[in-house]
């Protein structure tokens, strides 16, 4: 028979995290659970940062209600760092020197934006997004700028730039690929998404190559193989680093992330990871969604506790953009056809392998498309294509 797990560390304090102690409390677990956070803060969600908090909304996006947490009696250490995770010993070491003793370990250490020139850090006039407090900071500093470089094509990049437009501000953004957010989507998406931010008078710099900023007396000059300008601030989104070294140095096995199975399993006996720092359990590789930090955290919450847990859900995350919501689900296969669906509420498309089955669905002001592409994908329903296309079609007939 197993020990009885009285004490569970939790290294992390993001919405991997916050799921996982939720789950924990919610399926009986009523030892000690300790929760070790960089951040001061309660769990929040990263989502509204680039949004409705850029925008001027000045609460913290809380994911549970204060009164919630703090009904779950978290042993908190904050704003701490864990520094060194003795596998044999079962302890966590932190940044103070303090040693925790675990008889589960959470690993959800998550990700941070990666810059192509680390002295790009030194400026005070190059920012990333991540946290509440790098929100904070782009907010304030929005207010008094009148021109934004976006150095990066992806989904963040493309949510502040939309952010800043509607706030009044001239934005160019400088994408190295030839086309916007080119590793999540096909190249007819990245054309809509380019048309959705030129129709907003957005300056696309596409194929421009490498980017250099240099700091002015007053903003930065951005300068890349194709194009320079002037601007008061740049935004950098290009990649992030996920929190991998702790993992690392424990033994834990690494890929892309770190490597789980369905339950939230690592290769070291009674140390559990949960969001962006692993790797999905059946594609193998890192998703930074918000369904797939609480979705998979759940099911690892749950194998902490020796339960059945079985995540293999499909990626999908979802992006707002001048009132356009974006919704991606499942990821890039290669050798696909894309079906395009245009209706008056928005448009489709439907990328589908030789045997007519569904890879990947991305919908523009469309849920109900991405609802039924759901059950196609779990099926493995082969599709019609002419009928997915032929927007006069009752798509429902596919279900």
């Amino acid at each position: 028979m197993s020990e009885p797990i009285s004490r569970i560390v939790v290294i992390g304090g993001g919405q991997a995290a916050g799921w996982a102690c939720k789950t924990l409390r919610e399926e009986g677990f009523g030892g000690t659970l300790t929760v070790v956070a960089d951040e001061p803060h309660d769990f929040y969600e990263r989502p509204p940062l680039s949004k409705a908090v850029l925008s001027g909304d000045a609460s913290l996006p809380r994911l549970f209600p204060e009164d919630d947490v703090a009904g779950w009696s978290i042993d908190w250490r904050r704003p701490k760092r864990a520094t060194h995770i003795d596998s044999h010993a079962h302890t966590v070491t932190l940044d103070d020197g303090e040693r925790l003793a675990y008889d589960r370990l959470l690993i959800a250490t998550g990700a941070t934006p990666r810059l192509p020139d680390p002295r790009w850090a030194e400026h005070d006039d190059v920012l990333t997004l991540r946290s509440w407090d790098d929100a904070q900071r782009l907010k304030r500093r929005l207010a008094d700028a009148r021109r934004l470089a976006v150095v990066g094509g992806g989904w963040i990049g493309l949510e502040v730039a939309a952010t800043a437009r509607r706030l009044g501000l001239e934005v160019e953004v400088f994408e190295r690929q030839v086309a916007l957010c080119a590793r999540s989507v096909g190249s007819e998406v990245s054309k809509a998404l380019a048309a959705l931010h030129l129709r907003e008078n957005v300056v696309l710099q596409l194929n421009c190559g490498d980017v250099a900023i240099t700091p002015l007396a007053s903003g930065v000059r951005i300068t890349s193989d194709v194009h320079d300008t002037q601007a008061d601030l740049a935004v950098v989104g290009t990649g992030v680093d996920f929190g991998l070294e702790l993992a690392r140095e424990a033994g834990v096995a690494t890929q892309q992330g770190i490597v789980v199975d369905q339950a939230g399993a690592t290769s070291v006996a009674d140390i559990f990871a949960a969001g962006d720092v692993t790797q999905h359990p059946v594609l193998g590789q890192c998703l930074q969604s918000w369904g797939y930090a609480q979705n998979q955290a759940i099911a690892a919450a749950r194998g902490l506790l020796g339960k059945a847990a079985a995540y293999d859900d499909p990626a999908w995350l979802w992006s707002d953009q001048y009132g356009t919501n974006i919704q991606i689900l499942g990821t890039p296969c290669p050798d696909t056809r894309c079906v395009v669906r245009q209706e008056p509420q928005g448009t489709s498309f439907f990328y589908l392998d030789a045997a007519d089955r569904l890879c990947q669905a991305v919908t523009f002001d469309q849920p109900r498309h991405i609802k039924l592409a759901k059950r196609w994908l779990a099926a493995r329903r082969v599709l019609d294509p002419d009928m997915l296309g032929d927007p006069t079609s009752n798509l429902m007939r596919l279900r």
